[in-house]
């Protein structure tokens, strides 16, 4: 896994920056930032408002400048495999939307095998993920966080059901024009995962309420993969829906 993952991300850069969205079909793209339209469709939200093709991104990106911290936790869900093409990840990170930088942690389904295997990880875009070898089963639930001082950068991951933590400080330029969280395919192919929930949002620090945010949709070449819910109270479900 760990070396179809890591060849995701060399070959993939250059795809990404051209801004193709790639087809499921397409096993040649690494965790990377979104090049999507931005462009809005007829898929309301709670509210009233519109969700964005997010290209291979879906859930909710904060946009503004400065940002500090970001965190949120999640329980991975156990996933049905359409092909063993598939390949998602739910994380949170700052920067990627917009900008050419991404600093990011999460956890990875990967159905190469023709069964999911999941692996936590963390990435400093453009340099490749790097991936823990810690126990993470389906039902785990997790608690993810990046947080910035100056140019440096600590990503830390928790599996609380499994009982480990993990964290890494690195120093980068980063443009901090962005904070997310996301669910992401880097092949452009989901499995059924049903939904995450994310719950306990914060972004510098506060519950995020979706101020200066966008909700996205992940999409292909049929049509749109999954769907990003409104938030409450810094939670929100992105829901598994192919069309």
């Amino acid at each position: 896994m760990r070396a179809r993952l890591l060849a995701f991300a060399a070959a993939g850069a250059a795809t990404l920056l051209a801004g193709a969205v790639p087809a499921a079909a397409t096993a040649s793209a690494g965790f990377a930032p979104q090049h999507a339209t931005h462009t809005t469709h007829a898929r309301p939200m709670v509210g009233g408002t519109f969700n964005q093709d997010g290209g291979n991104w879906s859930g909710w990106v904060s946009t503004g400048s400065g940002f500090s911290s970001v965190s949120a936790s999640w329980n991975e869900p156990e996933v049905t495999c359409n092909s063993s093409n598939d390949l998602y990840a739910p994380w949170v990170g700052i920067d990627g939307y917009g900008s050419q930088s991404v600093e990011q942690t999460g956890v990875a389904t990967d159905c190469s095998s023709g069964s999911p295997v999941y692996q936590a990880w963390y990435e400093m875009y453009p340099d490749a993920p790097v991936y823990y070898n810690d126990p993470v089963s389906a039902g785990d639930n997790f608690t993810a966080s990046v947080q910035r001082s100056g140019t440096s950068y600590t990503l830390t991951i928790s599996d609380t059901t499994q009982g480990w933590t993990e964290h890494v400080t690195k120093s980068y330029n980063g443009a901090n024009a962005s904070a997310e969280f996301i669910l992401e395919s880097p092949t452009g192919a989901y499995p059924n995962f049903g939904t995450v929930h994310f719950s306990g949002a914060t972004v510098d620090g506060a519950t995020y309420t979706g101020d200066n945010g966008v909700a996205l949709d992940a999409s292909n070449n049929s049509g749109f993969e999954d769907h990003t819910g409104a938030l409450s109270n810094g939670s929100f479900d992105v829901t598994y829906s192919q069309e």
